[in-house]
This record gives C-alpha cells, structure tokens and sequence, in this order.
C-alpha cells in the first residue's frame, strides 16, 4: 500500500517586506523642524520644569557654562554659586534690618528720655537746662540752642527770644522760609548767633525750623565733630524732636 505524503506548500515572502516587519522603524527628524526650536522656547520649557535635570542627571555630564575667568564649569557648580550668592544677599538683607530695628529702638528710648526731660520742666529755664543734660547724655550733642521769635518777656529771657525785626534772623532765612531742617557746617554768622564765643567750636549742626500757630522760633544742636550732622541725613527724627520741644514752650508761655 503506498502511502502519499502532502507536502505542505510555504509561501516566500518577498525581502523587502521582512525586512519591513524585523527592521525598527527609524524616525528622522528634519532639520528644519530642530531649527524651529528656539532658545527662548528651551528657556520657557526648563522654567517650567525645574527638575528635568533631576530626572536626566546624565545630560549634565556633557553640559558647561562659561566662568567668568575664561574656563567652564558644570551646571551644579554654577547653580550652587548663584545660591551662594542670593543667600548672602538675603543675609545682608537681614543684617540690615536688623540694625535698623536696632537704630529705632534707640531711637524710641531717647525720644521717652526727651519727653521725660521736657515733663519734668517747669520753667522756661528748666527746659534749655534740661534739654542740655538729656541731648548731651543720649543724643551725643555737645551744644543746644533755642531761639523764639518774639519780644522777650523778661528781661532775664533776652537770650532766648529774637525780635521779629531782628537782623540776627537773615542768616536763617532759608530755613524759615521753607520749613525744613538743614543740616551740615553752620557759616559762622549763624554759629555766632546761636552759640556766642563757643562759635568756632561748632563743627556741625542741625538748625530746625519751628514754626507753628503759637510759636515761632529755632532749635539747634551742634556738634564738634563735623560730621556728626550732615546734608544726607533725615530729618523726620529732627521735626518731631521740635514739636515735642515747641508744646513745651507754648504750654510755658501760656502760663
């Protein structure tokens, strides 16, 4: 008995095909499509994703930024070198605030020592005696001076006040037309108004203008040291000082 054997009949594939289906498909990007992408776009993605070098760590290995010496350094030092540098700014920041904290509790304390001085006045008197020993001990002045612009009451008082017709008030023109203290190197005629033989001691001064409905007149304090007061310091500090100081001379006056 003889046996027939089918033979199975395979069908080739053509090559080109196999090669198709085996081969990985390869994507090729055209080179205009890699111009298309900007630099501010690639500035626009990183900032958007902070931490994409955290996630492709091994892209720093072939990045450099250029130092300022000439040579390169990698992206983690020169990331590590701006926060540096913003941290010592942030600490100079705080420095700064602190001793400005600093500066007006001072501040503070020697405005109660003021005020404290000026309570305890009961005379006209009491308060250049007293405004002598507190801006002296707290305010580290070595002259004072006050002058009222009006006919003194008292004889005794000639030293204090200035007649409204005096030519002693030209030096000052300036600041009682304006309202606003000046500070620096005084000329000698206003030292010598103010300060009488003691004038070419005064180095440095803040003349601060009072001017208010009950009372016209000048506060001054000197210094030695020439520059203890000068033109770019403030004078906030300066103009509540003499309001202070002109409520206690109106409420002595009234008296």
């Amino acid at each position: 008995m003889s046996e027939k054997v089918e033979k199975s009949t395979r069908v080739s594939k053509p090559k080109a095909i196999v090669e198709k289906i085996v081969k990985p498909k390869v994507v090729k990007i055209k080179p205009d499509k890699i111009n298309s992408i900007n630099v501010e776009q690639v500035a626009e993605y990183l900032q958007a994703h902070p931490d994409f070098f955290i996630e492709h760590v091994h892209l720093l290995e072939h990045l450099s930024i250029p130092h300022a010496t000439g040579g390169t350094v990698s992206l983690i030092s020169k990331q590590l070198e701006l926060f540096r540098f913003r941290s010592q700014e942030m600490e100079n920041k705080l420095t700064e605030l602190i001793q400005i904290a600093r500066d007006n509790d001072t501040a503070l304390s020697r405005m109660h020592k003021l005020n404290l001085a000026l309570l305890d006045a009961l005379t006209l008197e009491d308060v250049i005696t007293n405004l002598n020993i507190v801006l002296s001990d707290y305010f580290l002045t070595d002259f004072v001076a006050i002058r009222l612009i009006q006919a003194a009451p008292h004889p005794d008082l000639e030293g204090l006040f200035l007649a409204p017709d005096s030519k002693d008030l030209k030096p000052f023109e300036n600041e009682l037309r304006s309202g606003i203290p000046s500070c620096g190197k005084p000329t000698l005629t206003q030292a010598r108004v103010l300060f009488g033989f003691q004038a070419n001691e005064v180095k440095s001064c803040a003349i601060v203008p009072m001017l208010f409905t009950d009372l016209e007149g000048l506060f001054v304090i000197g210094s030695r040291d020439e520059n203890r007061f000068h033109a770019s310091m403030g004078n906030l500090f300066l103009t509540q000082m003499s309001e202070v100081i002109a409520t206690c001379l109106i409420t002595l006056l009234q008296q």
